[in-house]
């Protein structure tokens, strides 16, 4: 057993971020009344540390930093430290993060805040070096600086406070908007697009917007797919496509372990920052299984299974949740997990395989990261078996068993930390995406993985009373869960229902929104970030702003609005317009920061059809009326289905489905939009007919 010299107040903790520092020499504690209290009676600032476990400029500040016992000496004098999880509370990694920025800083993790007792910040940062480095100070230089300001300049401190609580709060207040349904219309999804396009890197694909690195733009690329969908403007879909494949072959994704890792520190794709988050590849998943519906190329659905079989292997609890993260570093260095000499590959491989892979992976013996190789592809196996003389099958053959090898060997490498907390909302979204996955490709398996992984949350993160936690870890359910949390799960509930037509999917979607209008609802019909009933900070913050993940706004109005159909309460569909009115700005005026948003606000534009299918069992033109909707992209409907010895019960669950019959004894769809139900059909291509029809 490891004896350590120091162990402080985290070692009681569950998050693996907390339990990183909990042997720190700085006397850090969790976030809660306790250390406030003492900073009270001391009268002396608090320190607030934001990160999370996967962060790699976090372990390098607490190395540098949080580890010596000299600066430890100095924060536990005249500090008291507080560590927070980010990925746990967001809400306090939001409202500290801003006050950060609205300080002149520029955001990020670790997030060092310094606040006065009553919890107000004053000073702020990201990284603190430990000696003076270019611009910026070391982290002792700031202590010191703070402490003189804290004993000699209270006064002054205290007018600053005002000025930037107020302008927080004044910040997170959304005012009553002046707009009108009629003024909600496709010209935020259009102006969006043109931003795409602007912005666009037709040499590596992607967006090249004004830093260096390249972020997995997942939520635009659906996006642009419901605008190819709408208006057949082809580059949309070919930018998508592009795009998605850019990422698939780069060195951001893991060409031997398959995920996409958090972003790309070059225009190429190509050097990653190698942590890999379950939000990501669940974003990612879901934009290349709609790919593979809209261009029917089998490809994306291909890179879809690929990226799922990584989940399965690596991020799955033997319970059939979802973990959150993979760590950058391995023994300390960022990305050794990750890559291989040719000498290393030749070796493992010989001759005849390492022919192929060597060259289809871009190996070389001068590398093309610090030295070694970051795998990346840059030809396909057709244009390769030309290279080497070679049939395609037998390259094909040979690919296969290199990654088999390669991934063999690399599994008796010390592995990269695993954040195994699991998290509500990210669960959500990659339920979402294998249900789609499941779903589109008929794959029952992959929609089972996805209905277990839900069954998790809703018996382990949701309360006898219907509140849900946010997360889970080592037996331990905690924390009040977040809008983002609701919206999510109610979103992959109706996913779900979708893939498997289980009534009690929608019913747990209806509660979970149910709660939302209790205990999140603004006075105008936005809704807070934080539940009314939860722990009282600074602000109750409301955003729309679609980051690493959509937002609580986002997911709500695209939850209502699909509820509005399934339980036939047009009431609904208004709340969803009164987020879309509240936001209007941003979305019409700069919607690439609500792409999640503007999706949903397609669904709103495109006058969401609401799909009823009653069957006849064992019946072809029911299956066949099923593989329909199954297969196609039809971003603006929503479908239920039951047969027919199930309508009466089923009916009551889901109104939509109230008293559809068949017709001939056959199976029989029912279109409806905008409150006009069409006739109905009994086949196929009408019903492709109708889904098209505007």
């Amino acid at each position: 057993m490891i004896e350590h010299r120091f162990t402080n107040s985290l070692i009681k903790e569950k998050s693996p971020y907390l339990l990183q520092h909990a042997h720190n020499p700085v006397n850090w504690h969790p976030w809660g009344d306790e250390p406030f209290k003492i900073a009270k009676e001391k009268n002396i600032p608090v320190l607030v540390s934001i990160g999370y476990a996967t962060c790699h400029w976090c372990h390098v500040m607490e190395g540098e930093s949080f580890e010596d016992p000299l600066l430890a000496a100095v924060l536990n004098e005249s500090f008291v430290s507080i560590k927070v999880d980010r990925e746990e509370r967001p809400d306090i990694d939001s409202i500290y993060m801003q006050a950060v920025q609205a300080l002149g800083q520029q955001g990020g993790w670790p997030l060092n805040v310094f606040l006065t007792p009553d919890g107000v910040p004053f000073y702020g940062g990201t990284y603190f070096p430990p000696e003076r480095r270019h611009s910026l100070p070391s982290f002792l230089d700031v202590l010191e600086f703070l402490i003189k300001t804290w004993t000699n300049e209270q006064d002054k401190i205290g007018m600053q406070t005002k000025v930037l609580v107020d302008y927080i709060r004044e910040a997170s207040t959304r005012e009553p908007s002046n707009a009108e349904p009629d003024d909600l219309d496709f010209d935020g999804e259009d102006k969006s697009v043109q931003q795409f396009e602007k912005y666009y890197d037709p040499l590596n694909h992607g967006f090249q917007f004004q830093q260096q690195n390249k972020f997995p733009p997942s939520m635009g690329l659906s996006l642009l797919l419901r605008h190819y969908h709408r208006t057949r403007h082809t580059n949309s879909l070919t930018i998508t496509e592009n795009t998605l494949k850019a990422m698939k072959f780069g060195g951001i994704y893991d060409q031997i372990g398959g995920g996409l890792s958090r972003y790309s520190t070059d225009y190429k794709w190509l050097v990653p920052h190698f942590e890999k988050m379950l939000y990501d590849n669940a974003l990612f998943t879901t934009a290349l299984i709609e790919t593979y519906q809209v261009s029917g190329k089998k490809e994306f659905a291909e890179f879809a299974n690929d990226l799922l079989q990584y989940i399965d292997r690596d991020m799955t609890s033997k319970e059939g949740a979802f973990f959150s993260a993979e760590d950058a570093d391995s023994e300390g260095v960022e990305g050794k997990f990750y890559v291989w000499t040719k000498e290393e590959v030749e070796k493992i491989l010989g001759r005849k395989t390492a022919s192929v892979a060597i060259p289809y992976y871009n190996i070389t013996a001068k590398g093309n990261f610090e030295g070694k190789n970051i795998l990346n592809v840059t030809r396909g196996p057709q244009t390769l078996a030309k290279e080497v003389g070679m049939q395609e099958a037998v390259v094909m053959t040979e690919l296969e068993i290199a990654r088999d090898k390669l991934l063999e060997v690399r599994s008796q490498r010390i592995r990269p930390l695993l954040d195994d907390k699991i998290l509500t909302s990210w669960n959500a979204l990659m339920i979402s995406a294998m249900a789609k996955t499941g779903r589109v490709l008929d794959d029952a398996d992959r929609i089972e993985k996805a209905a277990r992984a839900m069954k998790f949350i809703l018996t382990h993160l949701r309360t006898p009373e219907g509140k849900l936690l946010r997360r889970y870890r080592d037996g331990e359910a905690r924390y009040d869960a977040y809008l983002c949390d609701y919206t999510a799960t109610a979103t992959a509930c109706m996913d779900l229902y979708e893939a498997t037509y289980e009534s009690h999917y929608i019913q747990t979607a209806r509660e979970l929104m149910q709660r939302v209008e209790d205990k999140f609802c603004n006075a105008n019909g936005t809704f807070h970030e934080t539940s009314s009933d939860g722990e009282k900070l600074l602000v109750r913050q409301i955003s729309g702003y679609d980051g690493v993940e959509p937002s609580g706004n986002s997911n709500a109005a695209l939850a209502f609005l699909r509820l509005s159909a399934y339980l036939a309460e047009p009431a609904l569909s208004l709340k969803a317009e009164k987020i879309f009115l509240s936001f209007s700005d941003e979305l019409m005026e700069y919607g690439l920061n609500s792409a999640f948003m503007l999706q949903a606000l397609h669904l709103y534009l495109g006058g969401l059809k609401e799909v009823a299918v009653v069957g006849k069992r064992n019946d072809p033109t029911t299956q066949k009326m099923l593989d329909t909707l199954r297969k196609g992209f039809y971003p603006n409907a929503v479908f239920a289905f039951a047969y027919e010895d199930e309508i009466e019960n089923t009916g009551k669950l889901i109104p939509l489905l109230k008293d559809r019959k068949l017709m001939n004894g056959k199976g029989t769809a029912y279109v409806c939009r905008q409150g006009a139900c069409l006739a109905p059909v009994q086949s196929p291509e009408e019903l492709v007919k109708l889904l098209s029809y505007e």
